[in-house]
């Protein structure tokens, strides 16, 4: 799976979120309620979730509370993607690769044998 990097940006008028899988990264604001925001940068996400699965990490050595707040928001981004790419998956809205459609037939192959270890 690839890795996407996460940086935290501190600033005095704002501290942000900033996700590096494109340039410039995306950026969500921190020390704003802005839903709308959030909802442009999900979006993003989503339309690269399209061209496969990856997950972000966060870089960031400063031990704040933006740096444990971020933390836990990229653990549930990445639960959140790893769902939804599944669910693109099943609908057949990926941009389909031969190492999508390997990764996919593994999963399968797990999910029988595991059931098939239930019946038993």
């Amino acid at each position: 799976m690839e890795i996407k990097n996460a940086t935290v940006s501190r600033g005095e008028a704002e501290t942000s979120l900033l996700l590096g899988f494109v340039t410039p990264p995306l950026k969500i604001v921190l020390t704003d309620d802005n839903p709308n925001n959030v909802k442009t940068v999900f979006n993003s996400v989503l339309k690269e979730l399209k061209n496969g699965i990856f997950e972000f990490e966060l870089e960031d050595n400063v031990q704040d509370l933006y740096h444990h707040i971020c933390t836990e928001y990229i653990i549930q981004l990445n639960l959140e993607m790893k769902a939804v790419y599944q669910e693109l998956l099943d609908y057949g809205l990926v941009n389909i690769c031969e190492e999508v459609e390997e990764e996919r037939a593994i999963e399968e192959t797990k999910d029988e044998a595991t059931g098939a270890g239930n019946l038993s």
